[in-house]
């Protein structure tokens, strides 16, 4: 079952830091056997007081390979370079319709 980790990005403080993330960001995902499955969506709220930001999700093949990608000395480096923006990273490991 696919994991997904959703990003929001809640307030930008560094533009530059932000645009050299998002130009290195995927040859960081790739290798983990992730990709994006949207970005920069439009939102529309349906129920309670979420305020989302720019919201992007991105798939991965399992937690571990989500974690993995994470805790890579690769995405780590970019974690610094994105330190001037205020981000929301969640993952999402279950199991899908559990009907």
């Amino acid at each position: 079952m696919p994991t997904l980790v959703l990003g929001n990005i809640v307030a930008v403080h560094d533009q530059a830091g932000l645009d050299e993330y998002r130009r290195r960001v995927m040859s960081t995902v790739e290798p983990f056997g992730g990709r994006f499955f949207l970005r920069g969506a439009e939102i529309d709220v349906l129920e309670g007081d979420w305020r989302p930001g720019h919201v992007s999700v991105l798939e991965f093949p399992s937690a571990d390979h989500a974690r993995r990608w994470y805790r890579s000395p690769a995405y780590q480096e970019l974690v610094e370079v994105r330190s001037g923006v205020d981000l929301e990273l969640v993952v999402f490991d279950g199991e899908g319709d559990r009907a």
